[in-house]
């Protein structure tokens, strides 16, 4: 019986030194009926002569190019609309899979009857090198679980189109991963998380999430003007945040 196609999420800007690798990362897995949708923001560096390669050998590679410069929540809509696969998987162009990543998640959902599913990660450097940390999942995480402290890694998420339909990612600079989860959180009960670790996590000095106290105002738009909490409960969330990623306790 043919494997369910998976389509593979990919905003990308700017990622010349990296999307080589993480391209390579998917053609290398052993679950093989793909489909990557890659949603270009407008780069200016080699990007685009890096992916022109890999789709003179492989139709399994579509590449899009915005017109303009427009952020990553858009680009990442413009692929999900392109998708084709019963199953949408989500993978930064500067990140990682192992190999046996979609046939082991893909496995692990229909066993359970999982439909939005994310996996544990490790972090490694620019170089690749690995930091020695590891980020684990959370058993299960439901709406209010996830308003707390986002336990879910984006390059892991994988869910069942089929059941849960298209999404449109709310259209924020930051922190639109947790709003595009939150938005299906409120389809699915649960996202469901598998303990081992199948991703590698790029961190970059000069990502967009590095400087955290920059990314507190985006919080604050997520909570009042996307999710429309109360004023007193998104600064109780704010402040729950800052606590535990600027003074790191975990």
């Amino acid at each position: 019986m043919e494997k369910d196609l998976v389509s593979v999420i990919m905003p990308t800007y700017n990622c010349g030194n990296f999307i080589a690798e993480t391209i390579e990362s998917v053609l290398a897995q052993t679950y093989q009926n793909w489909e990557i949708i890659i949603v270009d923001d407008c780069s200016n560096d080699n990007t685009k002569q890096i992916v022109s390669k890999f789709l003179e050998v492989d139709n399994r590679i579509k590449y899009i190019c915005l017109q303009e410069n427009s952020g990553a929540a858009i680009a990442r809509t413009e692929a999900m609309k392109n998708a084709n696969g019963e199953y949408m998987a989500f993978l930064d162009s500067d990140d990682l899979w192992l190999p046996d990543k979609l046939d082991k998640q893909i496995s692990f959902m229909k066993l359970n009857n999982y439909n939005f599913t994310c996996t544990a990660y490790e972090q490694i450097d620019e170089t690749g090198k690995a930091n020695g940390r590891i980020i684990k999942t959370v058993k299960r995480t439901n709406y209010n679980r996830l308003l707390l402290d986002c336990p879910v890694g984006n390059s892991t998420v994988v869910y069942n189109v089929g059941q849960m339909g298209k999404f449109e990612v709310p259209n924020i600079r930051k922190r639109n991963d947790d709003a595009l989860w939150l938005q299906m959180l409120k389809k699915e009960k649960y996202i469901y998380g598998m303990p081992e670790v199948l991703m590698k996590y790029r961190v970059r000095k000069n990502s967009i999430s590095s400087n955290k106290l920059k990314v507190v105002k985006y919080h604050w738009i997520l909570y009042r003007e996307i999710e429309h909490l109360s004023v007193p409960r998104s600064i109780f969330h704010i402040c729950f945040w800052v606590v535990l990623k600027v003074f790191r306790i975990k």
